[in-house]
């Protein structure tokens, strides 16, 4: 069923993208079939894949080291109280700024390559992985947690059998949203350092008014983020399929 009612709106959003062709001017906005041609071209020459290989690289090497860093800042933030009221503030102020605003700093530091990059990636994934992961850890079932006491259950075994599984959840949202603003400070940095990868393919097509090709990038782009956040579904599903099978 959610299948036929995905295909339904992407039929839909594909009709109403060809209506747009057709009402503008002709050059100013290509059609779903000369995007496809374009697409096809790009293939065929390695354009797409060099520039999609290198992105992804920057991407997920972002993305992973900002998984890694903000569950262990979360858990810690939100395990140890003092800890996390002591850091909150901070965080939630770097969360609130723009990471455009840090990209000059960055590149004076970094400079152009590939570790400027992969930085301005980390800090835009890692705030939503920090808060979420924190907010999980609190939310912890506290029945479930003085059950487990009750019957002697060791701190650190309350800690890994109770609390983080029910912060499994919060944290696979916080990879989620962390992976959006991740992908799209992946363009960002391309734009701002060197100009590589679907960014720099972006400002070539949409500086020149390519729109076929400049279409193609960002359809490109849109799959890698619907790839990775339906990714990170599946694994949600199936690590939180024992709260289903509790319930009933």
């Amino acid at each position: 069923m959610i299948a036929l009612a995905r295909l339904a709106v992407l039929i839909a959003l594909l009709a109403l993208w060809q209506f747009a062709a057709l009402r503008m001017p002709q050059g100013l906005f290509a059609s779903p079939l000369e995007t496809l041609a374009a697409a096809g071209v790009m293939l065929r020459e390695g354009r797409l894949f060099a520039a999609t290989a290198e992105s992804l690289g920057v991407y997920l090497t972002g993305l992973g080291a900002a998984a890694v860093t903000g569950v262990t800042i979360g858990v810690a933030m939100g395990a140890v109280p003092l800890l996390g009221r002591t850091l909150d503030l901070f965080v939630n102020a770097l969360a609130a700024t723009p990471r455009v605003a840090f990209v000059p700093l960055i590149i004076v530091v970094l400079g152009l390559g590939m570790s400027a990059k992969v930085f301005i990636v980390f800090l835009g994934a890692l705030m939503p992985i920090i808060l979420n992961t924190a907010a999980g850890v609190r939310a912890a079932d506290r029945d479930l947690i003085e059950m487990a006491r009750s019957f002697g259950t060791s701190r650190a075994r309350v800690f890994t059998e109770v609390v983080l599984p029910g912060a499994v959840p919060f944290l696979l949202t916080g990879l989620r949203i962390g992976a959006t603003i991740g992908l799209i400070n992946t363009v960002v940095a391309e734009l701002y350092t060197a100009v590589t990868g679907l960014g720099g393919l972006l400002a070539v097509y949409g500086g020149s008014f390519r729109m076929a090709e400049y279409f193609v990038v960002v359809l490109t782009l849109s799959l890698i983020g619907v790839c990775v956040t339906e990714a990170l579904r599946h694994i949600e599903t199936r690590l939180t399929r024992w709260k289903g099978q509790g319930q009933r």
